[in-house]
């Protein structure tokens, strides 16, 4: 069984498959890319594999995963740096000096967040970092480059989803 994500024209309207689950999810506002670049908000097309779940333990339970679980605290960042090579696309502790997002966040986007093998072995600085899976907005906005589902069936995807699961993600036919 694997997981797909078709995206089609609408990036508020991809749809992610994985055995029984067929659901709606949102893509980057700049749609699929095979050269992907940081900032340009577009979602890389290909394989990537899972590498660790972080969740918010102040918001929610811990999800039941095969994956590697990681409790998120406010001292959470994720390097998108490119001048900083030794940590671009890397999680890094906070205050961080250089550019980078926080993963502690007052919206609930990273209330559960799957962090997703793009650009990181190794990481090349300017090709995009911080593609993750996480939570969607109410109204599928697309996101910066990530892959977003509602809450419910993330939490569904991450309880079937084998040990060394990876996500496709695809142009629509």
């Amino acid at each position: 069984m694997a997981i797909c994500v078709t995206a089609s024209g609408d990036p508020r309207d991809a749809r992610l498959t994985f055995g029984d689950l067929h659901c709606r999810c949102a893509i980057g506002a700049g749609g699929v890319a095979e050269a992907k670049r940081e900032g340009d908000q577009r979602t890389p097309l290909g394989t990537w594999a899972f590498r660790r779940v972080f969740y918010r333990p102040d918001r929610i339970a811990a999800p039941r995963t095969r994956q590697r679980l990681v409790p998120i605290d406010p001292t959470m960042g994720w390097s998108d740096d490119p001048r900083d090579p030794e940590h671009y696309n890397r999680l890094v502790p906070l205050p961080y000096p250089g550019s980078h997002e926080t993963l502690w966040r007052d919206d609930h986007l990273y209330d559960i967040v799957v962090e997703l093998g793009y650009n990181d072995d190794p990481p090349v600085p300017g090709l995009g970092s911080a593609i993750f899976m996480h939570v969607a907005r109410p109204d599928y906005g697309p996101t910066q480059g990530c892959v977003a589902l509602q809450l419910d069936e993330l939490v569904s995807l991450l309880a079937a989803a084998d040990r060394n699961e990876s996500v496709t993600i695809r142009r629509a036919l």
